[in-house]
């Protein structure tokens, strides 16, 4: 009995409301000439001078005749390309500067490692001296002792050899070769960062072109919601309110437009830039339709994964070991070292002096020397110890990077599962904004309801759509994400 009484209230209350309506249409003033002038295009400035401070605004044909805006025009080059994910990802690691910079860096590291395994070998060099000397002339200034400089021409060759310096060239050796290899790490790390940078534009490139796609529907849905309107206030069926809202969602809708044309540009621009084009390329984006699975339930497995294949963590790991070499081959600077040194040659030229010959027409001379280090104001101590705090702190830095790419990963995981579940909610807010929509044009159609219901409807609409065309391109950058981050193929 109470249901039945509160349902008639409800009857009695709309028909009371809709003849509240039906009277103050019918006391409304005559709805003005149309003017052929679209409003859109119209400055403020003009507008206030030409209508009257004291009146309102009046609805006019604008909203029949308005045109979808023009995207902007971004100058391009090249003829337009059809472009999958996975051939972007090939193009970006062929042209993208990026990937030249990291591989010239791994080839001048592994230049190093020849450069120190060069005191392995013998220098050879050979000299050409031709000496005009006054008589009795002798080096007196900047020398303990004083030969006697004599007139000559002579040829020869040298050669020395490092015999041993205890340790220190091997342990330089080996610290160039762990960083090159360090570098090589590095180069496979920037790979991979470019792939993902790639996933991320090309899906952010289409999930803006999904939205561009929603914003013009959202327009012509408007649109002809705004012309129904208009027509009927011009029978004076509808209230100049009722344009008002109907005109100014048109606006808005036609403002997210243009922030979806302007966006999906620059979208393309970025991408364009990824792939190490210089100007905006034309593309025609293919998304291929692949099953959408959820993210494995084991994010320790994925955190393992990382750790193994992570080429940052193998290269700070070379970096590390880099380290430890150069601190002993620092050490190893108080050891002395031992040299063998060979000369050959001849004299040409050899006046006498005093009726003595002083040079014979060839010489040639071996011999060892050993440089024994004594005191050097603690030098090398401090290079030796240097080295050694700079080894713990490599180390350091690699149990921080283990710790940073853990947390990254787990992060990724999270974003991963959310990205996931937001395209099945996403779906259900679209369907219930769609039915609501449904309901409220019905009861604004009956007089049951204001526009101001039917434009909040609309409002959550536009908005379940964005969410939904958003969420699955969302999810596919976060699956880029999580694939970058455990280094998996």
């Amino acid at each position: 009995m109470r249901s039945k009484t509160v349902s008639l209230l409800v009857i009695l209350l709309s028909i009371l409301v809709f003849i509240g309506t039906a009277e103050s249409q019918s006391t409304m003033p005559e709805a003005p000439a149309p003017v052929a002038t679209q409003e859109w295009n119209t400055p403020t400035s003009q507008q206030t001078q030409t209508a009257p401070a004291t009146s309102p605004a009046q609805p006019t044909a604008s909203a029949t005749t308005s045109q979808l805006p023009a995207p902007p025009q971004v100058p391009t080059s090249g003829p337009m390309q059809r472009l999958t994910v996975e051939q972007a990802e090939a193009l970006a690691l062929k042209n993208n500067p990026q990937i030249s910079i990291y591989r010239l860096l791994s080839l001048a590291s592994g230049q190093i490692t020849r450069e120190q395994r060069a005191a392995y070998f013998p220098a050879v060099y050979g000299s050409l001296t031709a000496v005009d000397a006054k008589e009795g002339s002798r080096i007196a200034a900047g020398n303990l002792n004083n030969p006697v400089v004599y007139e000559r021409a002579a040829e020869g060759v040298t050669l020395a050899q490092l015999i041993t310096d205890f340790g220190r060239t091997n342990n330089l050796v080996a610290a160039a070769a762990f960083r090159a290899k360090a570098a090589d790490m590095n180069a496979l790390a920037t790979a991979d960062q470019i792939k993902l940078a790639v996933d991320q534009a090309f899906y952010n490139a289409l999930q803006t072109f999904a939205l561009q796609k929603v914003a013009e529907q959202t327009v012509v849905a408007r649109q002809l919601v705004a012309d129904q309107i208009t027509t009927l206030y011009q029978n004076k069926l509808r209230s100049q309110l009722d344009v008002s809202f109907a005109t100014a969602n048109l606006a808005q809708a036609k403002l997210l437009l243009i922030d979806a044309q302007n966006n999906y540009q620059a979208a393309l621009s970025t991408l364009s830039s990824v792939l190490g084009y210089p100007a905006q390329q034309q593309f025609e984006l293919v998304d291929i339709s692949l099953p959408l699975n959820p993210p494995t339930d084991s994010v320790s497995q994925l955190v393992g994964q990382a750790f193994s294949n992570r080429p940052e963590i193998a290269a700070q790991g070379y970096e590390v070991q880099a380290s430890q070499h150069f601190q002993k081959a620092e050490r190893d600077l108080l050891f002395p070292t031992v040299a063998a040194l060979g000369v050959v040659g001849q004299v040409p030229y050899r006046p006498t002096v005093n009726g003595v010959q002083p040079f014979t027409s060839w010489y040639g001379a071996v011999g060892v020397n050993v440089n024994i280090p004594i005191f050097n104001g603690f030098l090398y101590p401090a290079r030796s110890k240097e080295a050694s705090l700079r080894a713990q702190a490599s180390q350091e830095q690699l149990r921080d990077l283990k710790d940073r790419i853990a947390n990254d990963v787990r992060t990724s995981w999270l974003n991963a599962i959310t990205a996931y579940n937001r395209i099945g909610v996403s779906q259900q807010f679209v369907d219930q904004a769609n039915m609501a929509v449904s309901l409220s044009e019905t009861r604004y159609n009956l007089g049951l309801s204001s526009i101001v219901e039917l434009s909040q409807a609309q409002l959550q609409q536009t908005e379940a759509q964005i969410q939904f065309a958003a969420a699955k391109y969302q999810y596919r950058i976060a699956q880029s994400v999580l694939r970058f981050q455990v280094a998996a193929p």
